[in-house]
C-alpha cells in the first residue's frame, strides 16, 4: 500500500467506528430483531479501534520515516487513547470523547499525508 492510501484507510476506518459508536443505540435494539445483535458487542468495538490504531502505527511510522516529525504519532496515541476511555464521563459524555478522539486520530493521519507531500514536493525539486 502507499503512504497515501494507508493515510486514507486509517482515517476511513475511524470514521466508520465513530459512526458506529455513535449510532449503536439508536439501531441497537433493530438489530437483535435481525439477528445482527453482536454488532453492539464491546468487543467488536475494541476491534475496530485496534485495527485504526494498529493501522495507524503503520502509517504514521511510514511517514515519520519520510519527514521526520512526531506530532502525528502523539496525536494518534492521544486520540486512540482519548476514544478508548469512551465511557469514562458516563453516556452523557460519550460521544464528546468519541468525537475528540476520532477527530484526533483523523487529524494525525491528515497531518501525516500534509507532511508526507511537502517533504516529496520538496525532495522533488
Amino acid at each position: 500500500m502507499t503512504q497515501r492510501s494507508l493515510d486514507k484507510t486509517g482515517m476511513w476506518v475511524t470514521t466508520l467506528c465513530a459512526l458506529h459508536c455513535l449510532l449503536l443505540p439508536v439501531i441497537l435494539p433493530m438489530l437483535s430483531l435481525i439477528g445482527l445483535s453482536f454488532i453492539g458487542e464491546e468487543l467488536l468495538e475494541r476491534v475496530i479501534l485496534g485495527t485504526s490504531i494498529a493501522l495507524g502505527l503503520v502509517a504514521l511510522i511510514n511517514g515519520i520515516r519520510q519527514h521526520a516529525r512526531l506530532y502525528p504519532l502523539v496525536l494518534l496515541i492521544a486520540g486512540g487513547f482519548i476514544y478508548w476511555h469512551k465511557d469514562s464521563l458516563g453516556e452523557m459524555g460519550e460521544p464528546i470523547i468519541i468525537l475528540l478522539g476520532a477527530s484526533m486520530i483523523i487529524a494525525a493521519h491528515w497531518v501525516n499525508l500534509r507532511l508526507v507531500r511537502s517533504t516529496n514536493f520538496l525532495t522533488a525539486a
